[in-house]
């Protein structure tokens, strides 16, 4: 059996004395936009190259919930559907970031400029 966990909930003591710990970083730029590819293939390659770029400043922000790679992969998709690849990703912003706070300082702090 496989657990996963985003550090959300506490596991039980006697749970956790029974399970093997395997951490997984998250991907490299270059590994992520060859995941998007795999996982969302009509998506343009200059969406990608910024949504991954974007996604790498986000996480290298302190945040409270960094995005994951299927925050990425959804955030990909939906500037993909609005068939732009200048679109403004601020304004899909709350595809990566879930919580208000988080969204706040990326904005104030101007994380994802030149993006």
């Amino acid at each position: 059996m496989i657990l996963t966990s985003n550090r959300t909930r506490e596991l039980h003591d006697a749970l956790k004395r029974r399970c093997l710990y395997h951490w997984i970083d998250y991907p490299s730029p270059e590994r992520e936009a060859e995941i998007l590819r795999v996982r969302a293939p009509g998506v343009d390659a200059t969406i990608a190259a910024r949504v991954c770029e974007a996604v790498a400043r986000l996480r290298a922000t302190e945040l409270y919930k960094l995005p994951g790679v299927g925050e990425t992969i959804a955030w990909a998709r939906a500037l993909a559907a609005l068939s732009d690849e200048d679109a403004d990703l601020d304004a899909t912003l709350g595809v990566a970031l879930k919580v208000r706070e988080d969204l706040d300082r990326v904005r104030a702090d101007g994380v994802l400029e030149g993006v």
